[in-house]
């Protein structure tokens, strides 16, 4: 029977007067009773707890698998059953068929949704699934292998009159063939795994010494992740936008919806999606999906995928690869569709035909969304691990959060180290982008290092903001790194105003507390205190009477005053203290804080905010400095990770640059090198060994 579904997209709140986003959908639908009663999910993380909520949205009991390190995660919580599948390394636990598919005995489960990443492009899982009669929520193996396999699915894709990418379709098997390969192609070439994806088990090559190490290590990483090495290689176009297309198929009926602009990438892995491209007419948007439907029809595709095109300056897309499972980024899509792609999944492996037709697929408003990793932004984001001590997560209309972690979870270094999605939903790609603004200002995190400051420095880059951006967009933007937001003189106001209304305000409390005063008894006082921002120095006045408290910018030579601040506190708890300022409201996350001193992050970013009274910023200058630890003569551990391998011994001679040791870290593979000529004086660390973030590994001489 026909079935008529009004509801809010997943993660979203009902309120009166529903967005414009979310609409009427319907399905073909047996009845509830015929539908799956138990679902397994053969994942971890945000994206169990993503599928949990459709399954339960649907009235579908649900099992989560975990390893001995998840026990007590928040998508185990989330869960009716839970089954442990083995100790913490992906290999024996995520990865371990055997012990999955004893968990779906057990539990007796009637479907597996494999999330992404894991065995959800298995082949092999599929048809083990098939053999005791448990329905795979993806497609057929066939279909799995043809097409989730970038050397095949690149032969698939021409035959289907697909544009692909030049290159060579055909695994490439020893050094000497990649080599000779790069050669006959041109640099620069991409080598990369035929299986899996993230960014893993992918290099730039520009000349053959890139190719000898890129080869090497993408296959390490690719036999880590996928637990399949095949490579292989093609050409490299530089300023190209990574732009894919999200298909859904029941076989017969192949729908194409509006693209997702994914070009802002480290390390070949996305950071930054939006739906649609700023960049993309009608006319090659709906070329793409023509194209991307074909693939489809061509295998007979049954269930979600994404095909990813690369898509250069003039306009011209090439097919990239196909991903046959759910992304990560499909939430922005279901914004802009109001289509709870999951839900679809789950119907069109029952048996369901989809009644959506391709004209109904239309766009509505526009998405952003930011992955919030666990990872240090002034480090070329490397990876960070740790305990979340404090976790907020900012709320309010258009704003979604696909998250797997909660406060008191493990960031460890056996997973990715994703700790949410935010996706935020606007009318407009400029109300998505300031409501992306506001959320990461919103947004607290203490524990481990994160990325919001890249993520809100990005959000006001002109390039950003005006959509001329390429898969070149972070080493273009960020040559040397990034190294947090650079605040005006105007900004640094705000943040003296922020800091010595804290300094006021703990004062008081103090006093409050000394005197056994009441909290809110009136007092009246006039101080000055200098606040530091950096380099820059400000004196600042306070003045409380009867019925107002006011801020005022002094000039120190001459005693007089340079600027009232219009001045109002909205928000004021431990972790956030709201102001208007001047008629501009500015949300300041309070990270840290001393009796002289702040540790704010304002736009993002962090920054200590000194506040003294004049005569304790006199008496400072006797203070001792400390003196800091001359790491110069040695190699220090990035990251947190295991030493793969080590290139050099005691009394060997380097050069700059020479490769020293290969360290792993959330299956990444990376190279540490020599920073300038010397020789090797010790090694402190062997093969297999677990090193700390800033671990002492090799001195020099």
């Amino acid at each position: 029977m026909n079935r008529l579904i009004l509801s809010s997209l997943a993660g979203h709140k009902t309120t009166a007067g529903a967005s414009a986003h979310q609409m009427v959908r319907y399905f073909h639908s047996s009845s509830p009773n015929f539908m799956f009663e138990k679902i397994l999910v053969a994942n971890r993380g945000e994206i169990a707890c993503r599928v949990f909520r459709t399954c339960k949205k649907m009235g579908i009991k649900t099992v989560a698998i975990h390893s001995d390190a998840d026990k007590y995660s928040k998508f185990v919580q989330e869960a009716d059953e839970a089954v442990c599948v083995g100790p913490a390394p992906t290999s024996k636990s995520y990865l371990n068929i055997e012990a999955i598919i004893e968990a779906i005995k057990k539990t007796g489960a009637q479907a597996v949704h494999p999330g992404y990443g894991f065995l959800s492009e298995n082949s092999h899982f599929v048809k083990e699934l098939e053999k005791i009669g448990v329905t795979f929520i993806g497609p057929g193996s066939y279909a799995m292998h043809a097409l989730g396999d970038k050397i095949e699915s690149k032969k698939i894709a021409k035959a289907a009159g697909v544009s692909v990418i030049p290159g060579f379709i055909g695994e490439v098997e020893s050094l000497d063939e990649v080599i000779r390969i790069a050669n006959e192609i041109g640099y620069p070439v991409m080598v990369k795994a035929s299986a899996g994806g993230g960014g893993k088990g992918m290099r730039i090559a520009w000349n053959d010494e890139d190719v000898k190490i890129g080869f090497r290590l993408s296959k390490q990483e690719a036999k880590s992740s996928f637990g399949d090495d095949r490579m292989l290689i093609e050409k490299y176009i530089d300023r190209g936008r990574h732009i894919e297309i999200q298909v859904l198929s029941d076989g017969d009926n192949a729908l194409y919806f509006p693209e997702r602009e994914c070009s802002i990438q480290r390390r070949n892995q996305k950071v930054i999606e939006e739906a649609p491209s700023p960049f993309l007419d009608d006319e090659t948007r709906n070329a793409m999906g023509r194209q991307a439907a074909a693939l489809c029809r061509a295998v007979g595709y049954k269930s979600a995928g994404t095909v990813e095109f690369l898509v250069d300056m003039k306009k011209n897309f090439y097919f990239l690869e196909m991903n046959t499972r759910l992304q990560v980024e499909h939430p922005i899509t279901e914004e802009i569709t109001g289509q709870d792609l999951v839900e679809h999944m789950i119907r069109i492996a029952y048996g369901e035909k989809l009644k959506l037709q391709q004209q109904e697929v239309k766009i509505k408003g526009w998405a952003v969304e930011s992955r919030v990793y666990a990872e240090d932004p002034y480090r070329n984001f490397l990876p960070s691990i740790g305990r979340i001590k404090k976790y907020i997560r900012p709320e309010g209309p258009g704003v979604r959060i696909d998250g797997g972690i909660q406060e008191g979870g493990e960031i460890s270094t056996y997973y990715d180290p994703l700790i949410s999605k935010l996706i935020t939903y606007g009318e407009t790609r400029k109300s998505a982008i300031i409501r992306m603004k506001k959320a990461l200002d919103e947004y607290f995190i203490k524990g481990v290092n994160h990325n919001v400051p890249f993520l809100r420095d990005v959000m006001e880059n002109e390039k950003f903001l005006s959509g001329d951006f390429s898969t070149s967009f972070i080493p273009e933007e960020y040559p040397e790194g990034f190294k947090g937001y650079h605040f005006t003189p105007k900004q640094i106001e705000q943040l003296a105003v922020c800091a010595t209304v804290l300094r006021f305000m703990d004062q008081y409390k103090l006093l409050s507390n000394s005197t056994n005063q009441a909290r809110d008894t009136p007092i009246e006082t006039d101080e000055f205190f200098v606040i530091r921002v950096g380099n820059v120095r400000h004196l600042l006045r306070v003045e409380v009477k009867k019925d107002s408290f006011v801020i005022q910018l002094v000039d120190e030579a001459s005693e007089t005053i340079v600027k009232q601040y219009d001045m109002e506190i909205q928000e004021d708890t431990p972790e956030m203290l709201t102001l208007k300022i001047d008629g501009g409201v500015h949300r300041f996350q309070i990270h840290g804080r001393s009796t002289h001193a702040y540790t704010l992050q304002f736009h993002g970013t962090k920054t200590e905010v000194i506040v003294r009274t004049p005569e304790e910023d006199e008496l400072y200058k006797y203070m001792p400095i400390k003196k800091s630890v001359d790491s110069s003569n040695a190699l220090l551990s990035p990251m947190p990770g295991a030493i793969l391998s080590l290139a050099v011994k005691e009394g060997d001679k380097v050069v700059l640059g020479q490769e020293l040791c290969v360290i792993e870290a959330m299956k990444m593979q990376n190279v540490l090198r020599a920073p300038r000529d010397c020789e090797i004086k010790s090694i402190k660390v062997k093969a297999g060994t677990n090193v700390a973030v800033d671990e002492i590994l090799i001195e020099f001489k």
